[in-house]
This record gives structure tokens, sequence and C-alpha cells, in this order.
């Protein structure tokens, strides 16, 4: 498996994100750029991997929907498994896709039985359920994470708005930071006030933070 890494700067905190990419962009998107080299700044190494979708994608230059649930999870477990003997003290998480998949790796009871130094997952823009169907929400496995979860999303995610989350049911190791007028990609209206940079910058330094405390 081949892995990106953008190595801390400033100050090494000894923490790694894990962050994996979501359904329609690669590991090297724009986002995922701009959010790992703001990690860094941080002094939190950011270590990034590909879907096997993705990869394929990469080789032939012809989109491919993602991978089942079971295929992506299996890629989660082998980028772990190479990293976990590199790397002491690890957040995961991800956008959107591979944000859920880490979710759903920490929820599962074989993985926690590993003790792997996992010490918290980090999600940007949380899939809730697919835009227009409000009905089918992808929450029902986070009573069951082992490790604390925080959710960076925005006021008007399509995916899960503030509105329609702060209706759900609280979940005691899951914490929001919502971001002003923010879409899926965090990216605000004009009329907001605020800029795309600004939100990134405080989704990044609200998680960069909260993975301090917990190290």
């Amino acid at each position: 498996m081949e892995f990106l890494t953008t190595k801390a700067r400033n100050e090494d905190t000894g923490i790694t994100f894990v962050f994996a990419h979501g359904a329609g962009a690669p590991m090297d998107s724009d986002f995922m750029n701009d959010v790992s080299e703001l990690f860094a700044d941080q002094g939190i190494t950011v270590v990034r991997f590909e879907f096997p979708y993705m990869q394929k994608r990469r080789e032939t230059g012809k989109k491919r929907p993602p991978d089942r649930a079971p295929k992506l999870l299996a890629c989660w477990q082998e980028a772990l498994a190479q990293l976990t003997s590199t790397y002491s003290s690890i957040f995961i998480g991800g956008k959107s896709m591979g944000g859920r998949m880490a979710t759903m790796l920490a929820a599962d009871p074989e993985v926690h039985a590993q003790q792997l130094p996992i010490k918290g997952c980090a999600c940007f823009g949380y899939p809730y359920h697919a835009p227009g169907k409000p009905e089918k929400v992808r929450n029902e496995h986070f009573n069951d994470v082992f490790v604390p979860i925080l959710i960076l999303q925005g006021d008007r995610d399509a995916f899960g708005a503030k509105e329609e989350v702060s209706n759900y049911q609280v979940f005691e190791k899951v914490s929001h930071h919502w971001l002003n007028d923010g879409n899926h990609d965090l990216k605000p209206r004009k009329v907001s006030g605020t800029t795309h940079e600004a939100n990134l910058q405080e989704a990044v330094k609200v998680a960069a933070e909260w993975m301090k405390q917990m190290q």
C-alpha cells in the first residue's frame, strides 16, 4: 500500500492523523491537500492512502463507483496494520465516506480487541444521509464506538445540516463542531461573511486541539 505523508512542522506533537478520502476525489485532492497542510502547521503528521477503486481510477483514468463497505474497511485495516508499527499515537478519520468508514472501524469489536494505538476519530463532513434522503440516517453504529469521535460539519451540509442533526439521538462519545454556513466541503456562501479558507482553518485548529487533549 502506498501512503502520502505530510510531516508535522513547527512543533512535532507526536500525533499522526490517518486521513481517508471521500467517495469522489482522491487522496491528493485540493481539500485533502489543504487540510493536511493545516494539520502539519499544528504539529500533526498526516498520512493518506487510497481505497482500491480510487487506485484503479488513478491507473485507468476512468471513474469508478466506491467499493462496498467490507472492502473499504479491509483497506482501512490494511493501512493501520502497516502504520501502527511506525506510529504510536494515531487518530483516524477522513473526508465524508472516508470518515464514515473510520467510524465504522472504531465500532468494530474485533478492531478494538487488537488494542491498536487509536486515540480518536475525526470526520470532515460526515455523510449522515444521502442528499434528499434524510430518512436513512447512517449513525446506528455510534453507540458501539470505542474511541471519541469529533465531527466537523458545515451548518448547511446537504448530507446532514445542523438543523436536522440537532434532532438526532445524542451519543456519549460523539461531538460536533459546526462551521459557519458551510456545505459538505465546509465552503460558505459569499453572503455569509466568512471564507472557505477560514472555515478550514477553524476546523483543523479545533480538531488539532481536540487531538492534543486526548493524546
